[in-house]
Order: C-alpha cells, then sequence, then structure tokens
C-alpha cells in the first residue's frame, strides 16, 4: 500500500509540482489524479495560489522515518513555526508561530490548533495538540501571517489537522516500536469505503521511561472519522477522539548548573522538588463532533458544525509548603473539570470569479476548578486541605466575513473581516473569613480585519501582499493567579492588539521544485508576558508594546523519482519596543525590576534552519537524513540567560517489501547522532532559574509495520 502511494507521488509531480514545503506524499495509485489543495482559509485551493503563507504536510511525509510519538516529530520543514518536545508529557509539545506561543508554560497559546475541523484551542485561547493520533492523519496545514486572524482570538497561526479521507477497499494498519529509554508504541488502524459510507479508525498506546529522571508516561490515543454521503449533494461526517494520561511525571526544568556548568551537572537528573512532591499530571479527555455539508445549488453551499468535550486533569505542583501558609494561597494541587461545545454556522457562495464565505461561531466553556494543599502533615506530594473552589465559564460569539475575487487571470483579491467577542465569568465558592469572595467577570473585543492580494507575474512566479489586525486575550489560566499572591482571578488583564504585514513570493523555477520566500512584520500593543513563574504556577502581566519581524525561505525538491528534498530556514528578530517592570521573585506586591525597551522577547530563537534529504523509492531500501539547527533562546524578560544554540543530524534506514495484498516494513532510527548536550526547550521566567529543559543524547527507534488490502 505505502508502495503504491508513493509510486503515485512520483508520476504527479512531474506533472503538478510538489506543494510548498511539503517532503514527497504518499497515497494509493489511483487512475484519476487529485490536486494537492488546502482549506485552512476556509476554500479549496492550491497552495502556491494563495496569498499567504500556508503549507501542507501530508499524513505519509509527517510519519516516515519517524517515530511517530510527537507531532513535532515532522513540522520541522514548516518556516516560521517552532515545535519543540519537552521530554515532559505533562506539559505537552511546544509549539510558536512567529514568536506567538512562545511563552506558554504549558499547552499552546497564541495558536489555534483544530482537529477535523474541532477546535482544540478553547474559547479563551488555551489549547493542546495531545488528542492527534498521527498514525491516521491524512494532512496538517500551517497557516500564518495576517489571514490567520480570521479565526479569531489567538491566532497568531492557525494549525489544521486531518484524519485520512478514507478511499478504495477496506485496510488495515498495524505497527510496533521500540526504543530508547523505554519507549514502546502499538498502533492499529483500519480506514475504507463501501457505497456511501467511509471510515478512519485508529487507536495507540505509548509508554516511556523518560530521558530524565522522574520523566515517566503512558498515554492512550483513540480517533474515528465516518463519512456519510446523504444524497449527491449531502455529506455527514462524524467525528470522535479521545486521549488519556493514566499518569505524566513531571520533571521539572534545571537550573544551567544542574544542566551544564556545576560540578555535579546532569542533563538527566531533576530538581529535588520534583521529587519530594511526587510532581505529575493525569489527563482524560474525550470529545466528538459533526460536520454536515449541504450543496444548495450550483453555486450556493451550508455547512453546519457542532461539537461538545470534557477534559479533566489533576495536576500536583511543587509549591513549597511554606508558601502554602499564607491563607489566601490556592495550594499546590489542581483539579479541574472543563465541558466545552460549539457550533460553526458558514455559507458560501461561489461564482466564475468570486466567491463570498459569511458565518458565525459560538463556543463555550465551562470550567470546575478546585485547588487543594500537596501535603497532609510531613507528607508531600499527597491531596490536602481544600484552598479553592470556583466555577469559571467563557464564550464568544463571533461574525465572520471573507470575500474573493479575481478581476483577471493574474490578479487574487481577498478581504475579510471578523467580530470578536470573548466573556469571561467567574463564581467564587470557597469563601471563609480570611478568603474574600472573588467572583468577577471581563469582556473582551475586537473587530479584525485582514486584506490580502496576489499577481501571477507568470505561471510559474507569483507573488503577495497582505494586511490585517489580530488580537489575544488572557487565558483562564493566566487569570487564574495573582502576582501579588491576592485571591481571585486576575480580571486586570487586557487583550494584546496586533497588526501583521507580509509580502511574499511563491516560485517554481523548473520541474519538480517549488521556493517560498515570505518577509513580514507584526506589532503589538499590550503584549501579555509573564511577571511571575515559580513551581510550575505563572502569573501575567501587560508590558507595552513588542515587534516581530522575519524572513522565512522554504524549497521542495524533486531530484529524481526517488530522491527527494527540502530545507527551510527562518529569521527573526522579536524585541519589546517599551521597557516594563516585572518581578524576580513571588509574592510580588508590584513589580520592581527594569526590563529594558529593546530586549529580546524570550523562548524565540533568531534563526532556525532545517534540511532533509530522502532517496524512497517505490519498493526495498529507502534512507534519509534530517539536519536543525537553532540559534541561541533567551529564557527570560531580562536577557542575562540563554540556552546555546545547536545543530543536530539525524538518519533512519528502513526497508518496504509486497507480498500480494501485504505491504511490510521495518525502520532504523537514530537522532542526535553527535550525541549534542542541548536544550530542547525552555521554561520562560522560572522565578527559580529553572528554565532548562534538557534533550536527549544519542537515541534510536526500531519499528515494524504491516498493512492488508482486502
Amino acid at each position: 500500500m505505502k508502495t503504491q502511494r508513493f509510486a503515485h507521488t512520483t508520476r504527479r509531480t512531474a506533472l503538478a509540482l510538489v506543494a510548498a514545503s511539503a517532503t514527497a506524499q504518499a497515497a494509493p495509485a489511483p487512475t484519476v489524479l487529485e490536486p494537492v489543495v488546502v482549506t485552512a482559509t476556509r476554500s479549496e485551493a492550491a497552495p502556491f495560489d494563495v496569498p499567504a503563507s500556508i503549507n501542507r504536510i501530508d499524513g505519509e511525509a509527517l510519519r516516515a522515518g519517524r517515530a511517530q510519538v510527537n507531532i513535532s516529530e515532522g513540522l520541522g520543514g514548516v518556516p516560521g513555526l517552532l515545535a519543540r518536545d519537552r521530554q515532559n508529557y505533562a506539559q505537552d509539545v511546544q509549539i510558536s508561530v512567529r514568536g506567538f506561543g512562545a511563552r506558554a508554560s504549558f499547552g499552546i497559546r497564541g495558536v489555534r490548533v483544530y482537529v477535523d475541523d474541532i477546535p482544540a484551542t478553547l474559547p479563551d485561547g488555551q489549547g493542546q495538540i495531545t488528542n492527534v493520533e498521527l498514525g491516521t492523519v491524512g494532512r496538517v496545514e500551517v497557516l500564518r501571517g495576517p489571514f490567520s486572524a480570521l479565526y479569531g482570538n489567538s491566532s497568531g497561526g492557525v494549525i489544521s489537522i486531518y484524519s485520512e479521507n478514507p478511499v478504495g477497499p477496506p485496510r488495515l494498519d498495524a505497527s510496533v516500536g521500540f526504543g530508547s529509554d523505554g519507549l514502546k508504541r502499538v498502533a492499529a488502524a483500519a480506514s475504507g469505503r463501501s457505497g456511501a459510507i467511509g471510515y478512519t479508525l485508529g487507536a495507540s498506546r505509548f509508554e516511556t521511561d523518560g530521558y530524565r529522571q522522574h520523566s515517566a508516561t503512558e498515554r492512550r490515543l483513540g480517533n474515528a472519522r465516518l463519512n456519510f454521503k446523504l444524497g449527491s449533494d449531502t455529506q455527514l461526517t462524524v467525528i470522535a477522539n479521545s486521549v488519556e494520561l493514566p499518569e505524566a511525571q513531571d520533571p521539572l526544568g534545571l537550573t544551567r548548573a544542574q544542566w551544564l556548568t556545576g560540578p555535579q551537572a546532569d542533563p538527566r537528573g531533576v530538581d529535588p522538588s520534583a521529587l519530594s512532591f511526587n510532581t505529575r499530571k493525569t489527563m482524560q479527555q474525550t470529545q466528538g463532533g459533526l460536520v454536515l455539508e449541504h450543496g444548495i445549488d450550483a453555486a450556493n453551499t451550508l455547512r453546519v458544525m457542532v461539537y461538545q468535550g470534557h477534559r479533566t486533569t489533576t495536576q500536583f505542583q511543587s509549591i513549597p509548603v511554606a508558601t502554602q501558609a499564607n491563607a489566601l494561597h490556592p495550594g499546590g494541587v489542581i483539579d479541574l473539570a472543563r465541558d466545552y461545545q460549539g457550533v460553526d454556522l458558514r455559507w458560501r457562495w461561489k461564482g466564475a470569479t468570486a466567491s463570498v464565505i459569511a458565518g458565525i461561531a459560538a463556543d463555550e466553556l465551562s470550567e470546575h476548578r478546585l485547588g487543594y494543599q500537596n501535603f497532609i502533615g510531613t507528607t508531600l506530594g499527597v491531596q490536602g486541605a481544600l484552598r479553592r473552589d470556583e466555577t469559571n465559564h467563557v464564550a464568544n460569539a463571533d461574525l465572520y466575513l471573507q470575500a474573493e475575487w479575481r478581476p483577471t487571470p493574474a490578479w487574487l483579491l481577498n478581504a475579510g473581516v471578523r467580530r470578536a467577542k470573548v466573556d469571561f465569568r467567574s463564581t467564587d465558592a470557597y469563601i471563609t473569613k480570611t478568603n474574600p469572595d472573588d467572583s468577577g467577570a471581563a469582556s473582551y473585543s475586537a473587530t479584525l480585519p485582514v486584506l490580502g492580494a496576489s499577481y501571477a507575474v507568470s505561471e510559474g512566479l507569483h507573488v503577495y501582499a497582505t494586511a490585517g489586525k489580530g488580537f489575544e486575550t488572557p487565558t483562564l489560566n493566566e487569570l487564574a493567579y495573582r502576582a501579588s499572591g491576592a485571591t481571585g482571578l486576575n480580571f486586570g488583564l487586557q487583550a494584546s492588539v496586533s497588526r501583521s504585514i507580509e509580502t511574499g513570493l511563491k516560485a517554481r523555477p523548473w520541474s519538480g521544485a517549488e521556493l517560498t520566500l515570505a518577509l513580514f512584520e507584526t506589532r503589538t500593543e499590550h503584549e501579555i508576558v509573564t511577571q511571575t513563574n515559580v513551581g510550575g504556577r505563572a502569573t501575567y502581566q501587560n508590558a507595552g508594546a513588542t515587534r516581530r519581524r522575519g524572513l522565512e525561505a522554504a524549497g521542495a525538491f524533486q531530484l529524481s523519482t526517488s530522491l527527494q528534498a527540502q530545507v527551510a530556514a527562518t529569521w527573526l528578530d522579536a524585541r519589546y519596543r517599551d521597557g516594563f517592570l516585572t518581578c524576580t521573585a513571588t509574592p510580588c506586591a508590584a513589580a520592581n525590576t527594569q526590563v529594558a525597551a529593546d530586549n529580546r522577547i524570550p523562548g524565540i530563537a533568531r534563526t532556525a534552519v532545517y534540511g532533509a534529504l530522502t532517496w524512497q523509492p517505490a519498493g526495498g531500501w529507502r534512507f534519509g537524513v534530517e539536519g536543525r539547527s537553532l540559534s541561541k533562546v533567551y529564557v527570560n524578560d531580562l536577557n542575562n540567560d540563554a540556552a546555546p544554540g545547536y545543530a543536530t543530524l539525524a538518519a533512519h534506514a528502513g526497508y518496504q517489501l509486497s507480498l500480494g495484498p501485504w505491504e511490510l516494513g521495518a525502520l532504523l532510527r537514530v537522532d542526535n547522532l553527535a550525541d549534542r548536550r542541548y536544550a530542547g526547550s525552555v521554561i520562560v521566567n522560572d522565578g527559580n532559574g529553572r528554565f532548562f529543559e534538557p534533550a536527549p543524547g544519542r537515541t534510536w527507534l526500531a519499528s515494524a509495520n504491516a498493512s492488508y488490502r482486502f
């Protein structure tokens, strides 16, 4: 099956060049070739024609030669996107787009994530990506720049993940992998279509002892997508997925001395507080949704999406006992139960040279947040006395309108606007003589216009320019605590507002090659920044104006039938335009340490380079090498410490064999071939100086897979 998919790809390459920054794709070999399109702009289009920075990574390219544990493995070829595996499954993958999202201490924020059109980003702007089962992914689309704002709150970029579209006869897949540090992954999938019904099903189980001490994890994933053709003009898609972390140990970060420079530095070690408090996280999430698309007539289409989900999280942090002695402190154990749901109603009109999309998106989140002490008597790391009990609610109702017009064959004009409104409400149920009623509410709103134009200089050269406005509210987790130690939500936080411009070109200089180049600048007012961050708990403030400007370049090359190359490079200069005061200790009654104007925004690398060369014939042996390089990353607003830059190299080799209806494969991969010691990610503004999350040294992975087509 996989060899048939790849053979189809290489034949198609000669006719329609590879999508921007996508590696070799793989799909069954049909007689009718399907064009490569993206839908992240809500309208199907070839990536080469979209007047925006957008990349598509097909599922087989995402998985090829990789462990299939984290989505960060396959996103290195997307310029402007930095996806970092933290080696800490209690905190999720760290993702930023053009610097947005770099401050996140856990999960994903500042970047909107969708899985099969269902938001994985909640209405407050906090998202996660742990519910993606990589074995069933059909494609990933990454949208960057001004057009991202059309997705509303916290749209510094948009990542849309889609399950495989079921086609052809039934197929069963199974795989198993083993690797360094006790890594084990087993997975199974089934897909196919019979008449009007198609299905894609998948499940996996992942375990690891962890590279570092106290970082063992078990994760279970399940995903299902069912397609029903309800007549010639109507289609219903049913989506359901689940993720469970029975327990993910949290190794926390290390200081520079603990990690790199001290006499007993140990990148595999942990701070003693992680062990004494047994820092860990337990999480479970289930969600489902329906997408109904109906063609009213040849020009008009109606689409309705509804979804609902439930998520529970319990997290034990390393908050010292003495700190919790304060009667106002909410404790060192967080217990969350979240219910969320939403609807997106969209109408589309498409004419010969123009199209219009109008819609309304409404989402809501209800959260019951409990806080407990993380000790009983002298026993640490256990759930103790109740210290917080509140119900929080977030809701948004956004109107959006987009239009596209092609006045001539060479010109394409795009415009859009979104009216975004996000309301927060908190009801406090933990009220004592010393702990007051902290109920409250806040509301944020903005009108977000976007305008873009593209001009085809020739069939193989397009130039474009876009401009737009975005905004980002604080999340519930960013509102949850006050730096002063006072109780209640930090409703003094304002939303940040950004204005972005971008210009770029897309070129096909010769058969089998595609190049992209983008130059951009984003200026932000009221940037939300970390004020304190101690023991895994952070508080936030607004810090005035910032500026992000950069250059992104990428290329994909089909060098021969079986040989592909890919390169991506990013230069990003992200700075505070205004100076401001911050805290260096907690509690912090008032910010008291000066951050100078022109300091770099922490957590953001100035340069990132990726390159890959892959030999992947239809069958037999296949090989690949990948190189990654990242410049130093400042770890705090003061810019007085940084994670050094690094470069790593990985290689993999495999064999693919066809035996009638069977496809069998094996893989051996080695990462960090030179056994470099470097920080895979950083914890921004950590108050204890535990900024660094070490990456593994040289690691290996061995896996085998089998597919059977009926």
